[in-house]
């Protein structure tokens, strides 16, 4: 057993958000969601103004002999709270499951079936550090439409969507990959634009993306 000492930390912070990502799951017809199969083309959008996390958190207590033996933990799912300066109108169609016909016309129903699609974002850190996120599993779940009237002065009108995140894998237990530029298990070679490319799932896939596979 070695000589016990004292090591000083100092994590890089958070900066800024950076750009956020996404990629439609396409799954053969008569299924709603297949880890296998994204587009071909992710979308990348630099029109991020802020991101908030929120975890749903469950902790239910298994009591034995009149007390609490353990407690089991689980996130049934993440909201993710985007606010953008704009939101391309295609891509927002098609996340609220509206119906848009060859004409033009966008129709919202009352019953949309929503698609499910990996989201990613790029946080920012100090020290020209990264921190890159996919979420494999998402959907749209609501999205806010304020508009004002123009003043004098020039004012952002911004968009809020609110993005839901659920588990991907088989066992219900995952819902984020994600790496850091600042850990000291990073992968050499990986770039922004190598993990974002195509949704990450897999210990391989990050490993493929590093060399560019």
């Amino acid at each position: 057993m070695g000589e016990a000492s004292i090591k000083t930390k100092k994590p890089p912070y958070k900066e800024s958000i950076g750009a956020q990502y996404y990629n439609f799951n396409k799954p053969d017809e008569g299924n709603d969601f297949d880890l296998t199969k994204y587009e071909d083309i992710t979308v990348k959008e630099e029109t991020v103004k802020s991101v908030t996390i929120t975890e749903s958190a469950e902790s239910t207590p298994i009591m034995a002999s009149g007390k609490a033996y353990d407690t089991k933990n689980r996130i049934p799912y993440i909201d993710i709270e985007v606010e953008k300066l704009a939101t391309d109108a295609d891509d927002l169609a098609r996340m609220r499951g509206d119906l848009v016909d060859e004409g033009g016309l966008i129709q919202t129903t009352t019953d949309p079936i929503k698609p499910f699609f990996a989201y990613g974002k790029t946080v920012e850190l100090s020290g020209g550090n990264y921190r890159y996120d996919w979420y494999p599993k998402c959907q749209l779940i609501e999205n806010t439409d304020e508009t004002k009237t123009r003043e004098e002065n020039f004012e952002e009108q911004n968009d809020t969507l609110t993005i839901r995140a659920y588990a991907f894998d088989e066992k219900g237990k995952l819902i984020k990959n994600s790496v850091d530029t600042s850990s000291t298990t990073f992968p050499e070679g990986l770039t922004e634009e190598k993990f974002f490319l195509k949704p990450i799932i897999t210990t391989e896939d990050l490993a493929a993306a590093a060399k560019g596979a």
